[in-house]
């Protein structure tokens, strides 16, 4: 099957710099009568949204010390659905990592600091750093930081935060430095050779999980510091793992196209490979798990545009292909499940809110997000909750345009009525799928990212 999407280098290649395009407009032909559902089910906010009233505030609020700007573009969304809350530029160095927890937002960069923001007005906090280079991966889990670094290290914080002081200690390096003679450190030989792309943490466990460019796996007692099992994962960089909480599976991608299925050996510290996910041959970037007790939905992010689900049998255990999602342009590059809701984030500069239907495989595209001018590199969802009741969702997200945003999302009630007429995000489970998307335009990119793009010829860009 034949894929109508543009690449990026063909875009690149046609395009000539000028002045930045009006944003992008997806056009969908489907056998249902045209419908704008965005016309229909969202109202406008009024004048003086609380966006405006953050960034206003945000001014003031700002270090004179700090790397950060505020946004000069100041442009709320006129949906209710969601609405952009602050918007923070560096002025220099690019954006890798987002992580949140604890009412905090953590963000990790070229520099070799990890910055610390209020939730959800991005008001900042503190920061602590390492001198050992770019920070390439960001893990919280409660009180527990865990960042990857330039020399292939993974070292866990302790925060400490309080209304008035923000402070985060260093308890572990893994792994951990040992001496020679009692004189000269060095690491042992468990250490990456290659950066590490990402981590997962199984807390009941006790167990950290690195994925690497080497291509391996690497996993680390937590309480010791101690590397307890190492593997090839993969033919190819890996890119994302995540770990399932309930049963402990553990499930990374690649740039080779495959998603693996790993399991711990019974009363051991080994694992296994029990099952490989390839359903098409491109690159994958990004992974997230939908696990409850009545289902359970693993999601991975190409780098055609589209993201692949599979959903797990309840008996064998096995994990089907129930389909896949249809509507970025460019690479899926970060993905967040957060129960029957998914956030991906593209290289076409777009955030997607996705809702699967209680009970069935549809999914529905609830909002398309202009986010940024250069890829959305890095997501992070939170849940908004106010005296006790859940009101929304807080999405961080960061770009190689340099920039860190934050959106309040609202969910509207589910409309089983409209679920069949809302086209503009399609799912396609078998080849005799009846609808096509075709784009009028090109995503507006950042030209400093156009120039990053051209200029790098390494898979390791992103």
């Amino acid at each position: 099957m034949q894929n109508p999407k543009k690449s990026l280098s063909a875009f690149f290649a046609q395009e000539e710099p000028r002045s930045p395009p009006s944003p992008p407009h997806l056009t969908i032909k489907s056998f249902s009568p045209p419908h704008d559902h965005y016309q229909d089910n969202l109202l406008f906010s009024p004048p003086g949204s609380s966006a405006a009233y953050t960034a206003a505030n945000l001014y003031s609020r700002d270090p004179p010390d700090s790397p950060w700007a505020l946004s000069p573009h100041i442009t709320p969304s006129p949906s209710l659905l969601y609405h952009c809350i602050s918007a923070l530029y560096r002025q220099e160095g690019t954006i890798f990592s987002v992580a949140a927890a604890k009412g905090l937002v953590f963000t990790g960069s070229e520099s070799s600091r990890i910055r610390a923001w209020r939730q959800p007005d991005c008001t900042e906090r503190g920061y602590f750093q390492s001198n050992y280079g770019d920070v390439r991966a960001i893990l919280a889990h409660g009180n527990t930081i865990f960042s990857s670094h330039k020399d292939y290290k993974v070292r866990m914080w302790k925060i400490t935060s309080g209304p008035e002081n923000f402070q985060a200690k260093k308890v572990a390096v893994f792994p951990k430095t040992q001496q020679i003679f009692g004189i000269f450190p060095t690491s042992s030989g468990f250490k990456h050779k290659d950066s590490i792309s990402c981590m997962a943490y199984n807390h009941s466990e006790g167990l950290l999980y690195t994925g690497s460019w080497d291509r391996t796996v690497r996993v680390w007692r937590v309480s010791d510091n101690a590397c307890v099992d190492f593997f090839t994962a993969h033919e190819d960089q890996v890119n994302a793992i995540v770990v399932n909480r309930n049963d402990g599976s553990v499930f990374t991608c690649s740039s080779d196209g495959a998603v693996k299925i790993w399991r711990r050996v019974y009363g051991q510290s080994s694992h296994t490979l029990t099952m490989t996910l390839k359903f098409q041959y491109s690159p994958v970037n990004a992974l997230a798990l939908s696990s409850s007790s009545n289902a359970c939905f693993l999601y991975s992010g190409c780098s055609d545009g589209i993201i692949n689900f599979w959903e797990k049998e309840k008996i064998s255990g096995r994990f089907n292909h129930g389909g896949f999602l249809q509507g970025h342009r460019f690479s899926v590059l970060c993905l967040v499940a957060v129960d029957k809701l998914v956030f991906s984030g593209s290289e076409d500069t777009t955030i997607r809110v996705w809702r699967r239907e209680e009970g069935s495989c549809f999914h529905e595209c609830l909002a398309v997000i202009e986010a940024h001018r250069g890829p959305v590199k890095s997501l992070a969802v939170a849940l908004e909750i106010e005296k006790v009741v859940f009101v929304g969702f807080l999405v961080y997200s960061s770009g190689l345009d340099q920039a860190f945003k934050a959106w309040r999302i609202k969910i509207l009630p589910e409309d089983k009525s409209h679920h069949r007429l809302e086209t503009e995000c399609v799912e396609v489970k078998t080849k005799s799928a009846t609808a096509t998307a075709e784009y009028e335009m090109s995503p507006v990119l950042s030209p400093s990212w156009v120039e990053k793009k051209r200029q790098s010829n390494g898979s390791h860009f992103f």
